[in-house]
């Protein structure tokens, strides 16, 4: 059970067809866990784990993604950073956690859209059961996932264990905003998408 929840900032923002110099900016949240409850002494269920290696790039072909990599951490407010609205081709990776390819979910979050128009993960929506994603990583090497599913959670009621829980084996998760803009110009919804690793 996670300890308690945190708020990512900033991971949507809908502008679109708006002048970017007079419209706000608009910030989505997300509730997640500040950190993996602790990992249960048992086997992996695939033995074959990935040395930690910091991702540098992701790349999805199917949605055109072709994007770096930055590590992000906790704001001193306890909210988990975000890539910044000026940088919105950047993917984050919530380094807190497992680094792609090691036991456990890796979780790497980018922004739906800006005031600006789309960001990196705008076509996430459009990913389907077996699409491949590969990440990059600083040691040269790469580590290939296919998408199991793709799941829509309002914000009230994210999945913080399924996202940040222990698995048995490494675990991709990707995430975005989604669903509609309430009143106060916050998405309603995220996107989450599950990705197992590719043998």
């Amino acid at each position: 059970m996670a300890a308690g929840l945190l708020v990512i900032g900033g991971v949507g923002t809908a502008m679109l067809g708006r002048d970017p110099g007079n419209a706000p900016v608009r910030i989505a949240s997300v509730a997640v866990a500040p950190t993996v409850p602790p990992a249960p002494d048992v086997p992996s269920a695939d033995p074959v784990t990935a040395a930690f290696s910091p991702p540098v790039r992701l790349v999805i072909p199917r949605i055109g993604v072709d994007a770096p990599v930055q590590g992000v951490g906790l704001n001193t407010d306890g909210t988990v950073e975000v890539p910044p609205l000026d940088r919105p081709a950047e993917v984050g990776w919530y380094r807190n956690g497992p680094a792609p390819g090691q036991r456990g979910p890796a979780v790497l979050l980018g922004h739906y859209d800006t005031r600006r128009g789309p960001a990196v993960f705008n076509r996430l929506p459009d990913l389907r059961a077996g699409d491949r994603i590969e990440i990059r990583r600083a040691d040269g090497g790469t580590v290939a996932f296919r998408v199991r599913e793709l799941r829509q959670y309002a914000k009230s009621a994210f999945p913080t264990e399924l996202v940040y829980g222990d698995t048995a084996g490494p675990q991709l998760r990707l995430i975005t905003c989604g669903g509609s803009l309430a009143g106060d110009g916050h998405y309603t919804d995220n996107i989450v998408v599950l990705a197992d690793p590719v043998p």
